[in-house]
């Protein structure tokens, strides 16, 4: 599976150097990160909603290594928020955010990334929209979903991530429908081992949907966070027999991923939200873009052949 070798390769500075140094990276980078400040991304953000879809953005860049990174990270973010309002977008489109961007890593990182959090989720919340705390690997989510509880407290609309090919995830999602979360449910996209992660697709598969129907089930918001066909037939049937009607959920992919897909939920009255990042620290989020599906592999690889 070349998936946890490009997992692996998301963490070592000799391949980001490669691929970054390589002439055709840029474009290809650009089918999923298209921009690198929020200048760049308005446009995007214009069409998408004209068309119908909503969004939730991030500002790419995970590898936070001194408090000053991550308190500028949350002024990227709230940068983004002042440029939201000025667009009066604040109900169309919704921010996603990773707690190791804001310090979680770092020496007292629970408290710094909840510290710095803390402003962006009340400044979306003056114009009408959230957050959604991004999952990262097994070892984070504790600290993650402890900060999600407490920004609960004065923000109820904010939002969280699990991931179905881990083990715990079925007990969380259990958790989060019964306190009337919004829950975004992914498959999962970094390299976990098999005591905590299930490895084989058909395993996380059907986890998956073991996860969709607690949801469904539940009092939250769920966020199907896929680009399966399959998965989506499924999860409009499970929204179908749990009685919940088009608003009451949404659909969320990939910005670069079956844009077709997008349009054609939205034209059906889907809530469809297209996940869409920027900035200039792309490396950790592409990587994991290629490892996600062979497809967007295949992808780069025949740019990189054709273009280089």
């Amino acid at each position: 599976m070349l998936g946890p070798v490009i997992l692996a390769a998301s963490r070592s500075d000799r391949m980001r150097r490669l691929i970054s140094a390589a002439p055709v990276t840029k474009q290809v980078v650009d089918r999923f990160i298209p921009g690198e400040t929020v200048d760049d991304i308005v446009p995007i953000i214009e069409e998408l909603t004209g068309r119908g879809l909503e969004l939730t953005m991030d500002v790419v860049g995970e590898d936070i290594t001194t408090p000053e990174q991550a308190a500028a990270a949350r002024d990227a973010y709230l940068a983004l928020v002042d440029r939201l309002e000025e667009l009066q977008l604040g109900e169309r489109v919704e921010m996603s955010v990773k707690l190791s961007m804001f310090g979680q890593a770092l020496e007292g990182g629970h408290e710094l990334a909840l510290a710095n959090v803390r402003p962006v989720v009340e400044a979306a919340a003056a114009i009408g929209t959230t957050v959604t705390l991004d999952a990262e690997d097994h070892t984070t989510l504790d600290s993650m979903f402890a900060i999600h509880e407490e920004l609960r407290e004065d923000h109820p609309q904010t939002g969280c991530v699990i991931q179905a090919y881990l083990f715990r995830t079925e007990a969380d999602a259990r958790r989060l429908a019964a306190n009337g979360s919004r829950v975004r449910l992914v498959k999962g996209a970094y390299k976990e081992p098999a005591e905590v992660a299930h490895q084989q697709k058909h395993e996380i598969d059907k986890a998956y949907v073991r996860i969709l129907k607690v949801l469904m089930e539940g009092e939250g918001y769920p966020m199907i966070g896929s680009h399966d066909p399959r998965l989506i037939s499924i999860a409009q049937e499970l929204a179908r027999k749990a009685g919940r009607k088009p608003d009451e959920y949404e659909f969320q992919m990939l910005y670069g991923i079956r844009g077709e897909e997008h349009l054609r939920l939205a034209a059906e009255g889907h809530r469809m939200r297209v996940y869409t990042a920027y900035g200039t620290d792309w490396y950790g989020y592409f990587m994991r873009r290629l490892a996600e599906k062979p497809a967007n592999l295949r992808f780069f690889v025949r740019s990189m052949l054709t273009k280089g």
